[in-house]
């Protein structure tokens, strides 16, 4: 296996373990200089990236390259600058690689302007049950921006596509009138702005910059939650660009009122506008999406494969691909297709284990999702608001965590076990009757098994 081939499959292990706003930042335009006597050289764009990637995720990077190539004892990283006397020094045979060649992520080709992924339209985004509302929503925004669904709002637990769809609306706006100004951004990134502005004395640049766009796409929007003059700033610019018949697009791991910290009125201009969600996909959307994934990967991997892959990665689409990339790396290496327990072995690697969950994380996940303090639910209060997140709290902690009703009972003030019974009977007599509230059980289990 070249450098390059090594290095793809590298890639494709480490793209699993970390968060693709992470990845893209340091692991673009990197690639394997080299490689003798154990030693693996990175080359790496700039001394941030370099210093990031041996501090932050050097065991990590190593760990991947082992289990691809178990002669690598150790890796070296270099400026792009430096990498001719490095290898000079060491008497290594530089293979050198057109900068388009080194990589296939088409995630590191934005576009400046916008901000915006080419590669996040509508014609790639797999539509299933599971996100065939939001999809609906997107693609009305994107034919008549400003007018159909403004705010629109779309939230989902991590990795199901609210990115690609976010991206998709901005990439089919311009396509239709490259003349509108679109932004895509995300929340972290507007409040480092922000506070790059303040710090320049560039506050009125900064406003008037975002006021001048035709569609703002803000992604992570919970990020600003607590922020109080990020809020205030924003709360300004919505309304600017609402007012001017602007269409401002948002997307929330969470709906708003679940978002702790986040001020009211903010709460309500989302409220004003269309807010729908993506869930969890099913077997038969998984089994779509991987189709669609591999669509020209015929000689990695057949239909037995994908088919594997969808029964036993249930949790996320980034996942999903992340577990095809690894397959495909491997058929790249070994040249032949795996068999079913090959492929099993594999993503079994790759899989993250789901996380123990405590009764203390079910009652806080319980508390954020209800915007309650903590503290309250273990009062002897009989006030609704409360009550339900109490009940709900004991039925999860039956369920998920499998404790006794005399436990449950204790856990809450010293209350009686027949309590406890009571609370879990009831809940799970609601769950049956309403598609709502199941949804509002599944969000609150996404707060503690899937937050890293």
């Amino acid at each position: 296996m070249n450098n390059e081939e090594l290095w793809q499959a590298t890639l494709a292990e480490l793209e699993v373990l970390v968060s693709k706003a992470n990845f893209i930042t340091w692991f673009q335009n990197t690639s394997i200089t080299a490689q003798q006597n154990g030693m693996v050289v990175l080359n790496v764009p700039n001394a941030f990236a370099k210093e990031w990637l041996e501090c932050k995720y050097h065991k990590f990077i190593l760990k991947a390259l082992r289990s691809l190539s178990p002669e690598v004892r150790n890796v070296e990283y270099i400026i792009s600058s430096q990498t001719q006397p490095l290898l000079q020094k060491n008497k290594f045979t530089q293979v050198m690689i057109p900068h388009e060649e080194q990589l296939e992520f088409k995630e590191f080709l934005i576009d400046r302007e916008t901000n915006l992924n080419p590669r996040y339209t509508f014609d790639s985004f797999v539509v299933g049950p599971f996100n065939e509302l939001a999809h609906a929503a997107a693609l009305a925004v994107s034919k008549n921006p400003g007018v159909a669904y403004n705010p629109l709002f779309i939230y989902g637990g991590v990795g199901l596509g609210k990115t690609h769809l976010l991206e998709a609306v901005g990439n089919e706006i311009k396509k239709i009138n490259s003349k509108l100004k679109v932004r895509y951004i995300s929340s972290e990134r507007f409040t480092n702005e922000l506070i790059s502005s303040i710090q320049n004395n560039e506050t009125s640049f900064f406003k008037e910059k975002y006021r001048s766009y035709d569609c703002l796409i803000l992604d992570d929007v919970q990020f600003i939650a607590g922020k109080i003059k990020t809020q205030e700033e924003f709360f300004h610019i919505f309304n600017a660009l609402y007012e001017s018949g602007k269409q401002v697009v948002f997307s929330s791991d969470k709906p708003p009122h679940a978002i702790p910290e986040l001020e009211e009125r903010l709460r309500s201009r989302f409220a004003g506008g269309v807010i729908t969600d993506i869930g969890q996909p099913e077997y038969e959307s998984r089994l779509a999406i991987l189709k669609s994934k591999a669509e020209g990967k015929e000689n990695y991997v057949n239909m037995e494969i994908l088919e594997f892959i969808a029964l036993n990665i249930q949790k996320n689409i980034r996942e999903l691909e992340g577990a095809l990339n690894a397959v495909i790396a491997k058929v790249k290496m070994t040249g032949k297709i795996p068999s079913s327990g090959e492929v099993k072995e594999i993503l079994m690697k790759i899989m993250q284990p789901r996380r123990i969950v405590t009764a203390n994380q079910i009652i806080k996940s319980v508390a954020e999702f209800y915007d309650l303090d903590e503290k309250i639910l273990y009062e002897k209060t009989r006030k609704k608001e409360v009550v339900k997140p109490r009940q709900v709290a004991m039925y999860l902690l039956r369920e998920d965590f499998n404790g006794s009703y005399p436990y449950i009972g204790r856990s809450f003030g010293g209350r009686d076990h027949t309590t406890a019974i009571h609370a879990y009977e009831k809940i799970s007599k609601e769950l049956k009757n309403s598609v709502q509230f199941m949804e509002e059980i599944r969000r609150i289990r996404e707060l503690y098994n899937y937050k890293t």
